[in-house]
């Protein structure tokens, strides 16, 4: 679709050390996107390198999500590197150990809350405020299927990703008559360092694969694909929206 090109734009995403972020960030680049990274992990330089061994441009600046000057220090150098800033991937977040919720320590708690919320949140007021100026530009933040249901022991993960997909239908709403959409991604089950233990618990596959109608897990590329469409021009009318890439998951 001729809309699903990215050549001569920007686009920022957050967590693309690994994972889905990483899948993103090569998907936009083989797009034609230039691509600015933030991330804490140093193997983001890895996600660099493989773009440039296949002819893109990518350039990554440790951001620590948490931090909203770190934040805004990201915009900047995606607009000083690049010349602009079309769309952002807010992808960075952690994933809590899973516990009942009277045992959930405190510290683990607040992690939860300053990565996987005020991380997209801080995100989203550095990418507005610069979409502002620029006359547009289109967001997407990740939330989960643990933003439309919520599994036992998951508390804390899911009422983060339930924020996030209400913080993204607020932005849909305030700024849709700013020329800015705003969508988040509610992937199910992906195998990715964060989630590779449970890919490797005999039980948790057992439990998990019984209630999937597809019966496998998904890999980073399947989820990359919805990310670029929500951020170009082919998604001109979708805002506000927390699409499922779950594999059925949560019609069933």
């Amino acid at each position: 679709m001729a809309g699903m090109t990215f050549a001569d734009k920007a686009v920022l995403v957050t967590g693309g050390a690994t994972g889905i972020g990483r899948a993103a960030c090569v998907a936009f680049a083989r797009a034609g996107a230039q691509v600015m990274i933030g991330d804490k992990d140093a193997q983001a330089e890895e996600t660099v390198a493989i773009i440039a061994q296949s002819g893109g441009e990518a350039r990554f600046v440790p951001t620590d999500v948490t931090d909203p000057a770190a934040v805004e220090a990201l915009v900047a150098a995606c607009v000083a590197q690049f010349g602009r800033m079309d769309a952002a991937f807010n992808n960075a977040g952690v994933l809590p150990p899973q516990r009942p919720i009277h045992e959930v320590p405190v510290d683990e708690m607040n992690l939860a809350i300053d990565v996987d919320f005020k991380g997209v949140f801080y995100a989203m007021q550095s990418e507005i405020r610069h979409f502002l100026k620029v006359g547009g530009g289109a967001i997407v933040n990740t939330a989960s299927v643990g933003a439309l249901i919520a599994d036992p022991n998951m508390s804390v993960y899911c009422a983060m990703k339930h924020a996030v997909s209400g913080l993204t239908k607020a932005a849909a709403v305030e700024y849709a008559q700013k020329g800015i959409r705003v969508n988040a991604i509610a992937p199910g089950f992906v195998v990715t360092p964060m989630t590779q233990h449970w890919a490797d618990s005999a039980d948790f596959r057992a439990a998990f694969f019984a209630n999937n109608v597809s019966g496998r897990a998904a890999v980073p590329d399947e989820i990359a694909g919805t990310v670029l469409h929500l951020c170009s021009d082919a998604a001109s009318f979708i805002n506000g929206a927390t699409i499922a890439i779950d594999g059925g998951q949560t019609a069933h």
